[in-house]
C-alpha cells in the first residue's frame, strides 16, 4: 500500500516535525590518553572534541603513575603553550550525498544532495576589545532532493532536514562571553546541530559520524532545531552545568524577534558528570527540560500529524510541557600510538509527560570511535527507537495509524586525504507509519572542511 501523494507530501514534512532536538547538554570528555589520577577540565574536553589532544596533553595537571609498579613516573616533557586564539576564524564544512531506498515501500531512485555551513568567529580583539567575547556568525545552504521521510517519518538524513515548507538558507547569529575559570554565556540565534557535534563518542552534526536524526541530533519535541535565547555553562570539578532559557518556537529561517514568546518560555537545566572507567574517560548526563507553552508545537507538526480541533480531538487540550533526559558515554579503548583516537559506547532515554509534547520517549545505544588500524576513520553502529505521544495517535488513526519506529545504523568514513572523507551509511527503518514495510537506505557521503 503507498501513500497518497499529498500524505506523502505531509509525511515528508516530519523532517521539520521532529527537528524539535537537544543535543545532551555536555561538554564532550577528553579523548586523548589521560593520566590516571588526573581530574578533566572542561578545557580538556573542548580541545580534545576538536582533536588537538596535544594541546589538551598540555593541560592537564598530576602525577603520571607507571603502568608496571604503579609509582610516579617521570612527568612528561611540557609542551609548547598553543598559540593564541585567531581574531578571525573562518571554517567551512560541506559535504555532498547520494542516497537510494534498496528495500521497503519507497522506490529504487538514486538521490543527490548537498550542504555547506560557515563557522564565523570573531574575537573582541578584532575591534581592540577583549578576547573573552566571542561573535558567531553561521550560515548553511542545502540543495538538491533527499529521502526524508520516504520510509520512516524520522529523518534519515540530519543534515538536509527542514521544518515542513521552510526553504534552504538559513543564519544564526550570537554573542559569547567566557569568564576565566571557563563559565560561558551565550545569547543571540544558535543553531543547536553544532552542540550535538561535540557530544562525546557520538560526535555526529550531519557532516560527520551518524545521520539519522534519532542518532545525530535525537528529536524532544521541546526544543527547537534553532532557538533563540541564553544559554549558560558552568564548569566545576568533575561537573558541567548548564542552564538555557529560550523562545520555545523554532527560529529557522527567522531572525528571533518574529515569534517574541508568543508560545511561552522554554527552558533546559542539566548536570553532566565526567566519569573514569579502568583510567578511561566518560561523562553521564542527566537533564529536565520544558515550557510553558499551552498547545502542541504547531509549527513544527507536519499537517498529516495534526490531530482534529476540539472537541473531536484530544491532543493538545493540556498547558506545559517537562521532559527527562539520561544519556552515558564512555571510552572502552584508546590507542597510546594514536593520540586522542579509541573507541566507547553510547547511550541515551528521554521520556516526557506527553500531551501537549508529541513525543513521549526516545533513546538510543551503541558503539561509535576510530579503528586501531587506521584512526584516522570513523565508525559507528546504533540503534533507536522513539514513541509519537498515545493521543496524537489516536486522534490520526483514522487516517493513518502510528506506531513505534525503529531502526539501526552504521557507517564508516574512510580519511582519504587530510580533510577528505568518505562514508559508506546504511539504515533499516521500521516505519511509525503502521501499512509502511521495513525500509533499508544505503548511501554515500563527501565531505571536505577548509
Amino acid at each position: 500500500m503507498k501513500l497518497s501523494k499529498s500524505v506523502r507530501t505531509n509525511v515528508h514534512g516530519f523532517a521539520g516535525g521532529v527537528t524539535s532536538a537537544l543535543a545532551l547538554t555536555l561538554a564532550p570528555p577528553a579523548l586523548a590518553e589521560t593520566p590516571a589520577g588526573t581530574e578533566f577540565s572542561a578545557e580538556t574536553f573542548e580541545l580534545a572534541s576538536s582533536g588537538a589532544a596535544e594541546e589538551a596533553d598540555s593541560i592537564v595537571e598530576g602525577p603520571v603513575l607507571s603502568q608496571d609498579a604503579g609509582t610516579p613516573a617521570p612527568p612528561p616533557q611540557a609542551l609548547p603553550a598553543p598559540p593564541p586564539p585567531k581574531p578571525v576564524d573562518l571554517r567551512i564544512v560541506a559535504s555532498q550525498f547520494v542516497d537510494v531506498p534498496v528495500a521497503g515501500d519507497a522506490r529504487n531512485l538514486a538521490r543527490y544532495a548537498g550542504r555547506i555551513d560557515g563557522y564565523l568567529e570573531v574575537r573582541g580583539s578584532y575591534y581592540g576589545g577583549s578576547d573573552n567575547l566571542k561573535i558567531k556568525i553561521r550560515p548553511e545552504y542545502t540543495w538538491g532532493e533527499t529521502s526524508n521521510g520516504e520510509i520512516g517519518l524520522i529523518p534519515g538524513n540530519t543534515a538536509l532536514f527542514r521544518p515542513e515548507g521552510a526553504g534552504d538558507f538559513d543564519l544564526s547569529a550570537s554573542i559569547e562571553y567566557k569568564w576565566k575559570d571557563g563559565t560561558t554565556l551565550e545569547a543571540g540565534k544558535i543553531n543547536v546541530l553544532d552542540i550535538s557535534g561535540k557530544l562525546p563518542i557520538v560526535a555526529s552534526d550531519g557532516h560527520f559520524g551518524f545521520q539519522n536524526l534519532g542518532l545525530a541530533l535525537p528529536p524532544t519535541a521541546v526544543v527547537p532545531n534553532t532557538l533563540t535565547g541564553v544559554a549558560l555553562q558552568v564548569p566545576k570539578g568533575k561537573m558541567i552545568y548548564r542552564l538555557w532559557v529560550f523562545d520555545p518556537d523554532s527560529q529557522y529561517q527567522r531572525t528571533g524577534f518574529e515569534t517574541k514568546f508568543e508560545s511561552g518560555v522554554g527552558f533546559l537545566a542539566s548536570a553532566a558528570v565526567r566519569t573514569t572507567i579502568n583510567k578511561l574517560p566518560g561523562v553521564v548526563n542527566f537533564a529536565v527540560v520544558g515550557s510553558t507553552r499551552d498547545s502542541f508545537a504547531v509549527d513544527i507538526l507536519p499537517r498529516a500529524l495534526t490531530p482534529p480541533p476540539q472537541p473531536f480531538g484530544t491532543f493538545g487540550n493540556e498547558s506545559g510541557e517537562l521532559a527527562i533526559q539520561l544519556s552515558a558515554y564512555q571510552f572502552l579503548k584508546m590507542y597510546p600510538e594514536a593520540r586522542g583516537k579509541g573507541w566507547g559506547v553510547l547511550a541515551r532515554f528521554q521520556a516526557s509527560t506527553g500531551d501537549p509534547t508529541f513525543l513521549d520517549y526516545s533513546g538510543y545505544f551503541g558503539i561509535s570511535g576510530n579503528p586501531r588500524f587506521r584512526p584516522q576513520d570513523r565508525f559507528g553502529l546504533a540503534y533507536f527507537q522513539y514513541s509519537l505521544t498515545d493521543e496524537l495517535v489516536d486522534d490520526i488513526a483514522f487516517r493513518l495509524g502510528i506506531e513505534d519506529e525503529k531502526g539501526v545504523e552504521a557507517f564508516y568514513t574512510y580519511e582519504f586525504a587530510k580533510g577528505f572523507g568518505l562514508t559508506a551509511n546504511v539504515q533499516v527503518v521500521d516505519s511509525a507509519i503502521a501499512f509502511r514495510d521495513t525500509g533499508v537506505t544505503v548511501g554515500a557521503r563527501l565531505t571536505t572542511q577548509f
